[in-house]
């Protein structure tokens, strides 16, 4: 055979097998029909499928390829869609993509519920975050052996209820990255996330997470690590656990509510570069490890942080609003502080008290349970305080100590010895603790009182002075007296009779109860049967200037029963099963059981809540007769002095002043850890919504009428607060948020916990500075000192809100903008520019823009820089009714009305009314009008009168 006939054999076998080769290749890529049909599932399932760009003739999709869509061998194996703006659900059995490895659909408009991946045991990325998927089956996670990366955030999952991290995720091993922020998730994070060996990602911000950072997580290697701004309170606790952590990279825990100090060994994390603490509650001094790192970012503020205030070895830091007791980093506390700190440290940092001792001098300002004597601390007095941990030796460098005062807490450990050395002492209460032994050898002339410590007394009380033994009254050879001091020396009366007493006492003491017993018993049946009072109730005008609009809210005995608002004179009892304690702050409010208002509001439930402040949440409740209130509900999270504080001020004011454009208050209850107001309800929400979210609320913008309507009802309740009612108040947080508007868009006030009363005269009174950025008079900003015109420059940034549509203070905008009050004097005065500043929300004539340019020039007087040129609230109500009055009167008038003849002189037409009244119906005479009108109800303020009708 030649050659060349040889090569066209072996050039003939060649085509021959490439042939054979592809045949086969494209037998391969024929897609899975299964794998096919739930792609093609996916697809029908979207509004706005085109967005794919799949090619409608070709049903092989591994053959094409298909945009967006990968494959392994037959079976899909990626499916890459990232923000392509498509928008549907998933096909309900995606998970028999069973070849699936990666799948990115972040940030699209996906929606409905999440089907299951249980069984994708290939999965190994899944990007979910940045839809709308509302609902996660509980079985989600289920066989996701190989994954490494899940994200989830910012998809709206059970809303109403919430969802746990998946306890299946822990046999995912190979897991990096967990990211679930802002996806609703609830309860604590589970210990086994802090075992993960391979997990370097975990970002859970967002949520309404609570607990404790686990102590699984103590040498984690987890490098990026955000539990920041969880809702309703957050993560509680320490935050020990991270100062093991030596991975760090970063570390978000602002926004919850730890507790203690940062952890000494925090710098240990080098690899560290942005930590935020940022709005917790840590106490102690900042560890000097930590000034050491070099980290791009550091927030410690809006804590209880103690101490000199840190030099930091990095330059971008923040260490505002704590408890530093120097203003100059570096310098040194006095010595009482830093025994004090000590002392506070072995007890654990309450918050209680580290809240509240600031600065350089605990005699000076409000140290919570300390008294002190010239100028030196002389007492510690916290009995019942919750205290726990141990009492620290430093006590005793507290050198002009004479009172101790710690009973009724848990605080365990010895009893230092070092108090043997305080010269001053004269009495030591520890009583009802858990101290161990020994005791300190004090002076006899200390009294120490060790009652309730089973370690120091076998179980029973005690009470004793000073000295090596001390002595137990009762105990064999103890020579103690009932007050624990010594016998007197010399004392040896016989003790037999003592036996007798003992035996005698009880018997005599028992015969005198018995003979008391009935008497007594009948005397307090009769006075509770004369005490008891049918169901008692308090009218509140829901207008205080129409007295027939008046909401009844009925209450039991003893704050047990619900809550009803009847209209009119119609009155009906309603009996409930909550019983509860309540107590009155000031005699004449209403006290409404929680039972009562959880009743209504269907148990504060989540789709109830109207919005949230610094407060708590606010409710919307519903009465039997359909009548809808607003109850504020105090956050645990919250309750600390201040809060406490702006309660009871709420109330006392609100109990004070009534008028129609201030809200009311219907009532309020204090039951255990609840406190609640009770309020009108305000059906059209706060006037920021309307201004600066009327868009992305789908809402109708203000028109300028209504605009000025709002501008002068605000402007008439100030005016009552500061000059009409009886006393005169300052809101101090005057604000688009704290006025809220009815049905009819007529404004009111709210808000008042933080009002102060005002001083006669244009006096000016110091307080701590309260209020909001953006809406802050300077004066009161940089000096504490307030006036009622600090509520006109708040009024004014109000109207300069409602020309513009710019909220007070935006960071986000340009920096010559973003404080509104400066830059609206720039462009007030020039008419082009405040044409162009107006809202783009407002249709702009050239009548409207007159009144404009009027509220423009009101709102540059009332935030004028020195308070005493700018007006009263009194000129800002002058210069808005013509603006908003504009009466004319009708020329198409009769000149006789019910039969009255109006040219007749005066006292013929009275005569001639008088006679067509008697022929129609009886009245009563003058003397008997006042009988028609009602007494003031109980629970209605006496300040109310008719001058506050304006």
């Amino acid at each position: 055979m030649g050659e060349d006939q040889k090569k066209k054999i072996i050039y003939s076998a060649n085509f021959l097998l490439v042939c054979v080769l592809c045949l086969v290749a494209v037998v391969i890529s024929e897609t899975d029909p299964a794998d096919l049909k739930i792609l093609l599932d996916f697809q029908k399932g979207l509004e706005n499928p085109e967005l794919l760009k799949w090619p409608a003739n070709d049903d092989d999709p591994c053959k094409g390829p298909w945009p967006h869509v990968f494959c392994n061998g037959n079976r899909i194996a990626q499916i890459q869609v990232q923000e392509l703006g498509l928008i549907g659900p998933l096909p309900q059995n995606f998970n028999q993509l069973t070849g699936l490895e990666n799948l990115g659909l972040q940030r699209n408009k996906f929606n409905g519920k999440l089907p299951t991946f249980k069984g994708l045991s290939n999965l190994k990325k899944a990007y979910l975050g940045g839809n709308q998927f509302d609902t996660i089956p509980f079985d989600f996670s289920q066989g996701l052996d190989s994954l490494e990366i899940l994200t989830l955030e910012g998809n709206p999952l059970n809303k109403t209820t919430g969802w746990s991290i998946p306890s299946d995720l822990q046999n995912s091993a190979q897991l990096q990255t967990l990211s679930m922020v802002g996806c609703n998730l609830i309860g604590t994070i589970p210990d086994w996330i802090g075992t993960m060996a391979s997990l370097e990602s975990l970002r859970l911000s967002n949520n309404r997470l609570t607990g404790p950072i686990p102590e699984s997580f103590k040498g984690s290697s987890v490098q990026n690590l955000w539990l920041n701004n969880q809702d309703g309170g957050g993560f509680t606790g320490t935050i020990d656990a991270i100062g093991s952590m030596t991975s760090l990279t970063t570390a978000w825990l602002h926004g919850n509510q730890f507790t203690g100090s940062i952890p000494s060994n925090i710098g240990d994390l080098t690899s560290l570069v942005d930590l935020n603490l940022n709005g917790n509650q840590l106490s102690g001094v900042v560890p000097v490890g930590l000034t050491e790192l070099n980290l791009e970012k550091l927030d410690l503020s809006n804590n209880h942080l103690m101490g000199p205030m840190p030099k930091f070895k990095s330059g971008n830091f923040s260490v505002s609003n704590n408890a530093f007791c120097q203003d100059v980093p570096g310098a040194a506390c006095a010595a009482e502080v830093l025994a004090l700190i000590d002392f506070i440290a072995g007890l654990n940092f309450p918050v209680r008290l580290t809240s509240q001792w600031a600065g350089n001098d605990p005699c000076k300002g409000h140290w919570f349970g300390l008294s002190c004597d010239n100028q030196k601390v002389s007492v510690i007095n916290l009995p019942n305080q919750h205290l726990n941990g141990t009492l620290s030796p430093s006590i005793a460098k507290l050198d002009s100590l004479r009172l101790i005062q710690l009973k009724q807490n848990n605080i365990t450990g010895p009893i230092p010895a070092s108090l043997a050395d305080l010269k001053s002492l004269t009495s030591i209460d520890l009583s009802d603790n858990n101290f161990q032994p020994p005791l300190p050898k004090v002076s006899s002339s200390v009294r120490i009182v060790t009652d309730g410590n089973p370690s120091l007394n076998g179980g029973s009380a005690r009470n004793s002075t000073g000295g090596d033994s001390p002595s137990i009254p009762g105990s064999p050879g103890g020579s103690g007296t009932k007050d624990g001091s010594r016998s007197p020396p010399g004392d040896s009366k016989p003790r037999g009779g003592s036996k007798l007493v003992v035996i005698v006492a009880p018997i005599v003491s028992f015969a005198v109860l018995a003979l008391l017993a009935v008497p007594l018993s009948m005397y307090f049946c009769k006075k509770r049967k004369g005490s008891q009072a049918p169901s008692s109730y308090v009218v509140h005008p829901r207008d205080p200037s129409d007295s027939d609009n008046m909401v009844k809210i009925v209450v039991t005995n003893g704050s047990t029963g619900s809550l009803s608002t009847l209209p009119g004179s119609s009155y009906q009892s309603i009996n409930s099963a909550g019983t509860s304690e309540s107590h009155t702050i000031e005699s004449g409010n209403l006290v409404i059981s929680v039972q009562v208002l959880r009743n209504v509001t269907n148990n504060f439930a989540s789709e109830n809540e109207l919005g949230k402040g610094g407060f708590g949440r606010v409710y919307k409740g519903e009465l039997d007769d359909g009548t809808n209130i607003a109850v504020k509900r105090m956050e645990c999270a919250v309750i600390n002095d201040r809060a406490l504080d702006e309660f009871q001020s709420e109330i006392a004011v609100l109990s004070k002043v009534r008028h129609r454009h201030l809200v009311s208050l219907l009532g309020y209850s204090i039951e255990g850890n609840e406190r609640l107001l009770v309020y009108e309800y305000m059906p059209q929400g706060a006037l920021s919504k309307h201004l600066f979210q009327w868009d992305s609320l789908k809402m109708e913008p203000l028109s300028w009428k209504r605009r000025l309507n709002i501008a002068l009802d605000v402007a008439r309740g100030m005016d009552y607060l500061h000059n009409l009612a009886r006393e005169s108040f300052i809101h101090r947080d005057l604000k688009s948020s704290n006025i809220l508007l009815g049905d009819d868009y007529r404004a009111k006030v709210s808000d008042f916990g933080l009002v102060k009363l005002s001083p006669d005269g244009a006096k000016s009174i110091v307080t701590q500075l309260a209020g909001t950025f953006g809406y802050l008079a300077p004066e009161y900003a940089v000096t504490g000192k307030i006036t009622t015109k600090a509520d006109v420059f708040s009024f004014g940034v109000v109207l300069m809100e409602l020309v513009t549509g710019l909220i007070a203070l935006d960071e986000s905008r340009p920096e010559e903008t973003r404080y509104l009050a400066s830059w609206f004097w720039q462009v007030k005065s020039n008419k082009e520019r405040l044409r162009a500043a107006v809202d783009r929300a407002l249709e702009v004539t050239e009548e409207t823009f007159e009144s404009i340019c009027i509220i423009a020039e009101l709102a540059g007087h009332c935030t004028a820089r020195e308070p005493h040129q700018r007006p009263d609230m009194g000129h800002a109500v002058n210069v808005l009714s013509p603006l908003v009055e504009k009466w004319k009167p009708v020329a198409d008038e009769t000149e006789e009305y019910s039969g009255i003849d109006y040219n007749l002189p005066l006292n013929q037409m009275v005569k001639g009314w008088q006679e067509s009244e008697d022929k129609d119906i009886s009245y009563s005479g003058l003397n008997d009008s006042k009988g028609s009108i009602p007494s003031r109800p109980a629970g209605f303020p006496d300040s109310f009168t008719s001058a506050d009708g304006r």
